[in-house]
């Protein structure tokens, strides 16, 4: 025995365990081990003064026991279809060559050059044909094979109007906006692409290297995919055979104030 409160005596292992409950919910405690054991004995001596006191049975500690027995018997039920549903090795490795291009990796460099708008106050960026000359020196040196980094360290004036990777970056597909994602993936290695998004702003990519993570490293993210589908997929079938109802009228989202797109009118009391 490590505690006692009135009649209760805890053990260290019950100590202990209550300890590694509550750090499950609610992460490492930041305190020492005679704090939280202050704490809990005066969880104990209140929890038994409110039984003294006979608050279990005022309605509003009914109903909070309630939710509180829903709320942990639901997450015991959760744990356990989740743990039900953890994908087995041949799962995994059946994802894994569904979807092989999925797992396609690019080594690039980016490379964008923007200008600076017309009455701009932090006087930052490059006029339109300073941009449009650097954009010209890139494909020029990209096209001979020239060292781009060169090219910018010669050309660039203010470097706040460049950005580009001297160090290639990698990239899983996917992890990139949806226009860059498909032009980097559409390059071969050593290739590369121009992409405008407005005048006088130019984005260039050039793919490095290309290759594809194996089965080992990506079996903990296909994992967590599958797991969480069929997670899914047996909440779903549990909430069919439960027969949930819900009143959609009740539930129904609140319907949206128009704003009036007329100005206040003006009294003629005002106008004069």
């Amino acid at each position: 025995m490590v505690l006692k409160v009135g009649n209760v005596r805890v053990t260290q292992a019950d100590f202990e365990t209550m300890v590694s409950d509550l750090e499950a919910q609610q992460g490492p405690a930041d305190l020492s081990l005679q704090a939280i054991g202050d704490n809990y004995a005066s969880l104990l001596m209140l929890s038994q003064q409110a039984v003294a006191q006979h608050l279990e049975s005022s309605p509003e500690v009914v109903r909070q026991l309630a939710l509180d027995r829903t709320q942990i018997l639901s997450n015991a039920e959760y744990a356990r279809l989740k743990a039900q549903s953890n994908p087995t090795p041949e799962e995994i490795s059946a994802y894994y060559n569904a979807h092989l291009t999925d797992y396609d990796v690019v080594q690039l460099r980016r490379l964008f050059i923007w200008t600076n708008d017309e009455g701009s106050k932090n006087g930052h960026g490059s006029s339109q044909q300073e941009a449009t000359a650097l954009a010209a020196a890139v494909r020029k040196a990209y096209a001979s094979g020239s060292n781009v980094s060169k090219v910018l360290q010669d050309a660039v004036h203010d470097p706040n109007s460049v950005v580009f990777d001297t160090e290639p970056l990698t990239f899983q597909r996917g992890e990139m906006p949806p226009r860059l994602d498909k032009a980097a993936f559409a390059l071969k290695e050593g290739g590369w692409t121009e992409l405008n998004d407005a005048p006088g702003t130019f984005v260039f990519l050039q793919v490095v290297k290309r290759s594809r993570k194996d089965l080992k490293e990506v079996s903990p993210q296909i994992e967590k995919k599958l797991q969480a589908q069929k997670l899914k997929d047996e909440m779903d079938d549990l909430k069919k055979k439960a027969g949930i109802w819900m009143d959609e009228q009740y539930f129904a989202p609140p319907p949206q104030k128009s704003v009036s797109s007329t100005q206040p009118t003006t009294s003629a009391q005002e106008k004069h």
